[in-house]
């Protein structure tokens, strides 16, 4: 059983393929006209030996673990996580080397140790005891191979080389690598043998770039009968979607046509009781700004099943994209995130100004282009320095994506002359003038 999965990782692995086939000692090897023949072991609460306590070990335990196997180690030393897993009671630990008879009983054995003769000697009793036997160090004298395994859900995808032309480590798992980035991203799907499951799914689609977007979320747009779209969510994904999806546009277009907050919890409540696999498509987070906690409510009254996926906020992705950290070290230890869709002197505003003005960290501005001119009037009256650093960054993450650099006296002008436009992410403070080619700050002991 070739360890595919570990070999294309792992370069002291080079050259060996861990059990790649043949029949024990008995000088047969595989052949194009004698494949392996796949199979899943069931190991729970059966024994199993593992000959060796280094690397092949410690990648293979957790696996063998998982299984519920009963688990012997036979080596005089392990690697530190393999001696965890032995103090934590999940395997049992003989610190010695192999002897004859370590074997008996055994239904799996994994032959990895350093010895060259000790592993010789378990393969041969692995072959007299009919025990299968995957052996790291030599692909022609092992009874089973072990596939590029991964996992996607409740499947789980393993990938065998059959034959000796074929045999590539790195081959099998890059074909695995793509089967499981397929089944997670929702592109590799068998549509009318999936689990249709009623409900709404609040998805937050992340800041506009299509490939930020969490592989749950991907999946469950490939799943959705019924998509409702905010003008903000990662568009290009829609038309990836099978033509028997409904896509509803939800965009709410500043000054421009909306579709009221009401009329989407209904559309999605009417869906949802209509046995319909629901996806609210949100840009950022479904939390950050995104009345997203509103919709959960309203489903929560109809009792329809509401999921919840967290997206990659702009508040940190989009400045991160401009190259402006929200932190730095020896800069700022804290950011704060404010709506800027009220403006300062509004009696609808819950925000301090005041006390943002105060502080000495990265201010970060969302729904603002329109009134930074007002933010930034009222910052400088509380106190805030003219000069401080502002970067204005527009359609972040996405092929449009531009960036405007101000400060907090003439950012108004800035946004006006420079025609930024919504969306925009605002930062303020002194991170904006950090950059790789700024220098490194003195060490600070009381920083992560």
């Amino acid at each position: 059983m070739a360890e595919h999965a570990d070999h294309a990782g792992h370069p002291e692995s080079a050259g060996h393929a861990e059990n790649t086939g043949g029949t024990g000692n008995t000088g047969h090897s595989e052949s194009a006209d004698h494949p392996a023949y796949p199979v899943g072991l069931r190991l729970h609460g059966r024994r199993t030996v593992v000959i060796g306590g280094g690397q092949v070990a410690q990648r293979r335990l957790p696996q063998l673990i998982a299984t519920g196997a009963v688990i012997t180690l036979v080596s005089p030393s392990a690697t530190p996580s393999v001696e965890a897993m032995a103090d934590a009671g999940e395997i049992r630990w003989e610190r010695r080397r192999y002897r004859d008879g370590d074997l008996a009983d055994t239904w799996y054995a994994l032959v990895a140790s350093s010895d060259t003769a000790a592993n010789d000697a378990a393969s041969a009793e692995a072959e007299r005891t009919r025990t299968w036997c995957v052996r790291a160090d030599d692909a022609e004298a092992a009874t089973a191979w072990t596939p590029a395994t991964g996992r996607s859900e409740n499947v789980t995808v393993a990938v065998l080389t059959t034959t000796s032309q074929g045999r590539d480590p790195r081959h099998s798992a890059a074909i695995r690598d793509a089967i499981v980035e397929g089944l997670r991203d929702g592109t590799l799907a068998a549509p009318h043998h999936r689990n249709h499951t009623p409900g709404v799914a609040l998805v937050g689609g992340g800041p506009g770039d299509p490939d930020l977007i969490t592989v749950r979320g991907r999946r469950l747009l490939a799943e959705a009968d019924v998509v409702i779209a905010d003008r903000l969510g990662p568009r290009d994904l829609l038309d990836e979607l099978p033509p028997h999806v409904e896509v509803i546009d939800a965009a709410k277009i500043p000054y421009g046509r909306f579709m009221a907050q009401e009329a989407i919890n209904q559309a999605l409540i009417e869906h949802a009781k209509a046995g319909k696999s629901v996806v609210r498509l949100k840009g950022g987070d479904p939390f950050v700004f995104g009345r997203g906690m509103e919709e959960a409510q309203a489903l929560a009254a109809e009792g329809i099943p509401c999921t919840v996926v967290p997206g990659i906020s702009s508040t940190i992705s989009v400045p991160g994209a401009a190259g402006i950290p929200v932190t730095h070290r020896g800069v700022a230890h804290e950011f704060t995130v404010v709506s800027g869709h009220v403006a300062p002197e509004d009696p609808r505003s819950l925000v301090d100004w005041a006390a943002i003005a105060r502080l000495r960290g990265t201010l970060v501005l969302l729904m603002a282009v329109d009134k930074i001119g007002a933010i930034a009037a009222a910052l400088i009256a509380h106190g805030k320095d003219p000069a401080t650093p502002v970067a204005l960054v527009q359609e972040g993450t996405t092929a449009a994506q531009r960036r405007v650099d101000a400060t907090l006296a003439d950012v108004g002008e800035r946004a006006v002359a420079e025609d930024v436009r919504p969306p925009a992410v605002i930062v303020i403070g002194e991170v904006v003038a950090v950059g790789p080619d700024s220098a490194p700050q003195p060490a600070d002991p009381s920083a992560e």
